[in-house]
């Protein structure tokens, strides 16, 4: 297969998602908390085509890391250096792949978001999971939703993280800043779709963007 290269921010924005904004309530710790928790039914978007793609998926967890501050909560996110070989330049969660001595998803995101922010543990109550998400660099990774408290130091691992940011929650949870967007596969193998959440300098989309909206349906169902 060939290897794709695309800007996503030249390419125009077929439509926009549109639902309605979560009510102020629903992006409340407690309620948050308790969604999670005990969460109600709900369909998922999962790019289940990708899994077609790869003969094997490599194990990867990230950390959705949801920040208690006083104007509300806040998603922490990181950009990635430009010279990774997957999704350079890209806006992600803090995670990464798998290790054999990891004991489970939420073991992996704490080590990984610790190795790549230095946001330790301590600072972080893990209160659920979201459905496995599939990226095109042929990881299963595992969504773990955290509510981080601050004060908290953060030191970015300097050959992986070019920048550390939050994006208030609110934001985030508004199907009004969900863009559509679409592309050509290579060598006539289709059309790809996928969201796009630009937010200030940043430009969210791909598998972050398909998380955010799967923690979206989860709270709004």
């Amino acid at each position: 297969m060939a290897k794709l290269h695309i800007d996503p921010k030249r390419l125009p924005v077929d439509a926009i998602a549109g639902e309605p904004a979560l009510p102020a309530e629903r992006l409340e710790v407690a309620w948050l908390r308790e969604r999670l928790a005990h969460p109600s039914s709900w369909v998922p978007e999962l790019p289940e085509d990708m899994r077609e793609r790869f003969p094997t998926l490599r194990r990867a967890a990230v950390l959705v890391p949801l920040v208690r501050r006083p104007d509300g909560l806040t998603v922490l996110l990181t950009q990635r250096t430009e010279h990774l070989s997957n999704h350079a330049g890209q806006v992600s969660f803090p995670g990464g792949r798998a290790e054999e001595d990891d004991s489970s998803p939420i073991e992996t995101a704490l080590r990984e978001t610790e190795e790549e922010i230095g946001l330790t543990r301590r600072h972080v109550e893990i209160v659920g999971v979201l459905p496995d998400h599939v990226t095109a660099s042929a990881y299963i990774v595992t969504p773990v939703v955290g509510l981080v408290t601050p004060p908290f130091d953060l030191t970015a691992e300097s050959n992986e993280v070019a920048d550390i940011f939050e994006v208030p929650l609110r934001f985030l949870m508004d199907g009004m800043n969900h863009q559509i967007m679409s592309f050509d596969l290579p060598d006539g193998a289709g059309r790809r779709s996928f969201y796009a959440m630009p937010y200030e300098r940043f430009f969210i989309w791909g598998a972050t963007a398909g998380m955010l909206r799967n923690l979206f349906h989860l709270l709004r169902a």
